[in-house]
């Protein structure tokens, strides 16, 4: 079965930097498209950013454009999320999908705070 686990959230200030590890297995990872959502509360689930399966084109939304990179080693299984120049509006639980279109809600999460 699929397992996706995150690590590396955690609490940082305004300006800071995190970078976000998914550890991938129970599926063929090198066949799909993977992506990064996060959801603060009372807030909907958003997608941040996605990345194709060979890890050759990747997309983020606007909010976060400019200062988050996703990357992957499919080698390792692994996908990544470096966040710099951290806003207390990231503020989200962080967790890694398979695909984009649609969230599975298999994971646990990693929660980031953005806080002075």
């Amino acid at each position: 079965q699929v397992r996706l686990v995150e690590s590396g959230g955690g609490v940082v200030q305004p300006g800071g930097s995190l970078k976000l590890s998914c550890a991938a297995s129970g599926f063929t990872f090198s066949f799909y498209s993977m992506s990064w959502y996060r959801q603060a509360p009372g807030k909907e689930r958003e997608l941040v950013a996605y990345i194709d399966a060979n890890g050759e084109s990747t997309n983020y939304a606007d909010s976060v454009k400019g200062r988050f990179t996703i990357s992957r080693d499919n080698d390792k299984n692994a996908m990544y999320l470096e966040m710099n120049s951290l806003k207390p509006n990231d503020t989200a639980v962080y967790y890694c999908n398979q695909g984009w279109r649609t969230f599975q809600s298999w994971s646990q999460g990693t929660q980031v705070t953005v806080s002075s």
